[in-house]
């Protein structure tokens, strides 16, 4: 994989931004699956009418960074049951004001998994818009950005509060802990984005 490809967590591109543009700008380049389509469509539509929309305070939806944690041979990939939402997802979360994507998803993935050198693909592979009901909280949209996220050879998972149980999942396991669509197209493009970029 060429070194180019991916970005460590302090690279330049990963600055913090305020701007809802450059959020808007990852969310149009993202180089997605057509049948993602119109979730793109769906998230640009929202942020026309929501400049709020990259802060959990807006309370009809907002934008979420998540990503598709996969090993360095590309066998596997990291999938946690999240505490709240009690099912098996990718690692994520919300954007707190932070409109550069990538740089959330690493940060989340870095966060929720406690690997060390994980690197980013500074180009979305997924858009998924789902509707979330948390505990305590009304249900709301998560207008959610993907990215691939490449982990170190023999990185070993540690996890945090926000799951119940973390693991390295085969990709032919997978199917064994009920993924909803948004997740398996994340990872038949994801794991393709992934193989692609081996090649290079």
């Amino acid at each position: 994989m060429p070194a180019d490809a991916l970005l460590d967590a302090d690279h330049e591109q990963l600055r913090a931004s305020h701007d809802l543009a450059d959020a808007r700008k990852a969310i149009e380049t993202a180089e997605i699956d057509p049948d993602a389509e119109r979730h793109r469509r769906a998230v640009l539509d929202f942020l026309d009418a929501h400049d709020d929309a990259f802060h959990r305070t807006c309370l009809e939806g907002h934008l979420t960074g998540s990503a598709l944690v996969v090993d360095a041979g590309g066998e596997r990939v990291v999938l946690l049951h999240h505490r709240k939402l009690r099912r098996w997802l990718q690692p994520g979360g919300h954007c707190d004001g932070d409109a550069n994507l990538a740089a959330v998803a690493l940060r989340e993935a870095s966060e929720e998994t406690g690997l060390a050198g994980l690197r980013v693909h500074p180009v979305a592979v997924d858009v998924d818009v789902h509707v979330v009901a948390p505990p305590a909280e009304g249900p709301h949209l998560h207008l959610d950005v993907r990215y691939l996220v490449v982990a170190p050879a023999g990185a070993e998972l540690v996890g945090n509060h926000e799951s119940t149980a973390i693991r390295w999942a085969a990709v032919h396991d997978v199917d064994e802990l009920d993924p909803d669509e948004g997740l398996r197209r994340l990872l038949r493009h994801g794991l393709a984005r992934h193989r692609e970029l081996r090649r290079r």
